[in-house]
Order: C-alpha cells, then structure tokens, then sequence
C-alpha cells in the first residue's frame, strides 16, 4: 500500500568503483529493485567520477523498463571521485521531477570514497539537510572493502533522514532492495526517539552498546525540533544495554520504563508511548533467554572485541 515513488539514483562511478564487488554489484543491486518498482514508479540516474552528469532524466517505469536497465548496464567505471557534485546534480534533478504526493528519494551508491571537490562533510551535509526539510530523503548504500568509508555513508543518510545500508554480496542487495523494498522506499515515523529508565533501586548501572553518535540529551526526547531517527514500513531497531542489578530484588519491581516518540510521516501526530518491564520479566540465565537475544548479544560482544573496548579487556 506504499505511495509512488521518485527515485533518484546516484550511482559512483570513478576509479575505485572498477571492482566486481562495487560497480557491477550496484548494477546487479539497481536491476533487482528497477524490477520490483511499479510502473507508475519514476526512476532518474546521474553518475559522478571526474564530473557530474545525467544518465536518465526522470521516466517512469511502466513501457519503459527496458530503457531504465539499458542505461544502468552503460555504465563504465573511471576518473576521481567528485562526490560532492555527483549530490549536487543529484538532488537538482529530484527537486525538477518533485511529486508532493509521491515519496521522493535519492539513492546514493558508492564505496564513500571523495578525494575531489569539497571533501568535507559539512558543505554537502548542510545542502542535504535542507533538501529533507522539504520532502526529498537519503538512502546510502554503501559497496566495497579497504578503503570504503562508513562513516561518511551513514552521517549522509543519518542528515538525510533516509537510512544507511551496507551491501557485499548479491544476496544481500536482494535483502535490501527486494524483500525491503516496501521499508526502504516508505518512512512511516519521523524523528523516532527512544528513550529507556531504568528503576535505579533495581538497576545498580547500565551502558548503551552502540549508537553513540546517535545519542540525544535526555532533556531532549519531548523536544519534537531536535532530528532524530525515521523509520520504514517493517523497519526494526534494536538497542542493546548492558547492565548490572542490584541483589535481592522484589519479583516485580519495575526495572524500566521504555519510551517512544515519533512523527506521523503523514499527519504529522506527535505519539508517544511507553511500557514498563518488571524484574520478574527478565530470563534468569543467558541459556533461558530467547534466540534472538542470544544472537543480538554474541555480535555486540564480538563488536566489543573488534573495537578494543574498555569492556572487552580480556
């Protein structure tokens, strides 16, 4: 039941794309979801290596399949990597086929790499939280080992308030273009908060396992400017704590309060709501605790050790 869409791809096509697993995986990727798209679904393509240009001006899916993936399989790989201008043009050609009543978005795929133009974030940062304001969002879809940058790929989506995904193999780019096409195409909650209270006469201490630079000041959830995170159609996040509670406590005590707030994408309704969870509630040992929190917890740890954590030592 998903709106339009506009999509605008921004597809990286300099030298350090000329690899099997980077260009010719975002154009294996690009065919997966070019052929999930519906036909009155409007896709547009610039390319940036040395300079910036337009492959395809904005042309809906319908009669034209057959065009949209002939333009992606043109597509060579060569030059520098001017980013910046590649967004640039990009976000020009999404706001000239702008549609209110569509969902309109630009798919940035590349391995991060700038090394022409403005390399700093913050000039394009700045642009591309101006664009969001006025209804044109970021997917990054990050391909390519050694010298792939994460960290700028995520800052982009995360001011974008669009997503970030990572993509390696084939299999994962039908995850995240195919089985989530609904999820990565559709925000359904903006500026989505979560904030969690522990009961400090249950819980002795307690630490966040990533999402650092996602934080927000706790006198900050109930202040709807502040950005934060947009949720897809099917969309789950996960957050992990760690922590250590306090001997002999009542069965059911409340150990903690969650609570989320986000924005209606449509109406544009404030919500929030909250559940508690008592001491009773919690497994009494790893071994009870579900699958899917025994998975959850053995990749944080594993994360831990990867980083050099303080919490890893030994």
């Amino acid at each position: 039941a998903r709106k339009d869409v506009v999509l605008t791809f921004v597809i990286d096509v300099s030298g350090s794309m000329d690899m099997e697993n980077r260009l010719e995986l975002v154009k294996d990727a690009l065919w997966l979801l070019v052929e999930e798209l519906r036909p009155s679904d409007r896709v547009g393509i610039v390319v940036y290596g040395s300079r910036a240009r337009v492959v395809l001006e904005h042309t809906a899916v319908g009669e034209n399949k057959r065009h949209i993936l002939r333009a992606i399989d043109s597509l060579q790989p060569g030059g520098s990597t001017y980013a910046e201008e590649g967004l640039v043009t990009g976000y020009r050609l999404a706001t000239e086929a702008f549609d209110p009543e569509a969902t309109n978005r630009v798919i940035l795929c590349s391995d991060g790499v700038a090394n022409v133009g403005n390399t700093g974030h913050e000039s394009i940062l700045e642009q591309i939280r101006d664009y969001a304001e006025r209804g044109i969002y970021l997917t990054t879809v990050g391909f390519g080992m050694g010298n792939y940058n994460d960290v700028l790929m995520e800052q982009l989506a995360d001011d974008g308030d669009g997503f970030y995904a990572y993509v390696d193999t084939l299999q994962e780019a039908e995850r995240v273009f195919v089985h989530d096409l609904t999820s990565t195409l559709q925000i359904i909650a903006r500026d989505a908060k979560v904030q969690v209270e522990f009961n400090p006469s249950v819980v002795r201490s307690y630490r966040l396992i990533g999402y650092e630079n996602r934080d927000v000041a706790d006198e900050d959830f109930r202040d709807d400017e502040v950005d934060a995170g947009e949720i897809g159609a099917g969309h789950s996040v996960t957050a992990l704590y760690e922590v250590k509670f306090h001997q002999d406590v009542p069965e059911y005590e409340v150990a903690m309060t969650v609570r989320v707030r986000y924005e209606d994408a449509e109406s544009g309704e404030v919500t929030e709501v909250s559940r508690s969870t008592a001491w009773a509630d919690f497994a009494s040992t790893f071994r009870d605790a579900s699958i899917r929190f025994q998975l959850d917890a053995v990749v944080a740890e594993y994360a831990e050790i990867l980083r050099q954590s303080y919490w890893a030592r030994d």
